[in-house]
């Protein structure tokens, strides 16, 4: 059994104000619609709950792969609900969003990977929120083309593919994925003629020198955003934290993405994948 490092002040972070949670709670739970920022246990759902923004997760709650540091429940998904994209339309209209982040599940069972609800997600919410900004953080669909470009086709402003970690501990990370599949993603947003983004953990295991050859990988393939974060583990099922990183290193990190041609960074301890996405346009 692994030990828990003990954690640093600077990841403590504040509760969710409970107003502004079970506000925000009963709108999803009407609509039948899941968050990340629940499923995957974000420590920064204080500030973005208290601000009236969160990342709406579809294609259901249940992911076909088990990553080793995802909170995300795995196993056989429900159907899918063909409604779900007017019912995501309908809630962030009830919000009044001016951005909006939609992410997913993985659905390696789904013949187009859900390619589909994506792309009509984006229409609807379109549809219903004329001049709202959307950002998509999406899964690998297994780096088959056609169903990554018929996402793409909706346009949103940004495209997002987290690489997650290092080559070297992607295989144990992330099981199923690839890492030059993933570096293959975000080049064809990119090559799309759409602002391409991805995130990193670091705290797994990996080097500063990895992480910064990481930076040049994703730079190469066209990575315009990037965000930068610790890792926290979910529960004692998960990988085991390796180090925390301090945050004068996440600045390093940053200063190191700038020089490299990434155009926007965040980097600091409890950043996440969608945290100031609006600021990213």
């Amino acid at each position: 059994m692994s030990v828990d490092l003990p954690k640093p002040d600077w990841l403590k972070t504040q509760l969710t104000p409970a107003a502004d949670y079970h506000n925000l709670k009963k709108k999803f739970i009407s609509h039948s619609l899941n968050t990340i920022c629940e499923s995957g246990s974000c420590p920064n759902r204080a500030e973005c709950w208290s601000r009236g923004t969160a990342t709406f997760m579809i294609l259901g709650d249940v992911c076909t792969r088990s990553c080793r540091f995802c909170s995300v429940k795995t196993g056989t998904p429900a159907p899918v609900d063909f409604l779900e994209p007017i019912h995501v339309a309908e809630v962030v209209k009830q919000m009044q969003l001016k951005h909006c982040v939609l992410t997913s599940v993985t659905r390696d069972d789904l013949e187009d990977g859900g390619a589909q609800i994506w792309k009509q997600t984006v229409i609807e919410i379109r549809n219903q929120n004329p001049g709202i900004t959307i950002e998509t953080l999406i899964p690998d669909f297994d780096g088959r083309t056609e169903n990554i470009l018929d996402l793409l086709s909706a346009k949103p402003e940004i495209v997002a593919h987290n690489l997650e970690t290092v080559p070297r501990l992607t295989e144990t990370i992330r099981v199923h994925a690839k890492y030059n599949i993933s570096l293959d993603v975000i080049r064809m947003i990119a090559d799309y003629g759409l602002k391409a983004k991805s995130g990193l953990m670091v705290g797994l295991g990996e080097t500063d020198d990895e992480v910064f050859q990481t930076i040049k990988d994703l730079q190469k393939n066209k990575c315009a955003v990037l965000s930068i974060g610790q890792y926290l583990r979910p529960t004692k099922e998960h990988y085991p934290v390796q180090r925390y990183v301090t945050p004068e290193m996440f600045d390093e990190y940053r200063q190191f993405a700038l020089k490299c041609g990434i155009s926007h960074v965040e980097s600091s301890p409890l950043v996440r994948s969608s945290f100031h996405s609006e600021l990213h346009l």
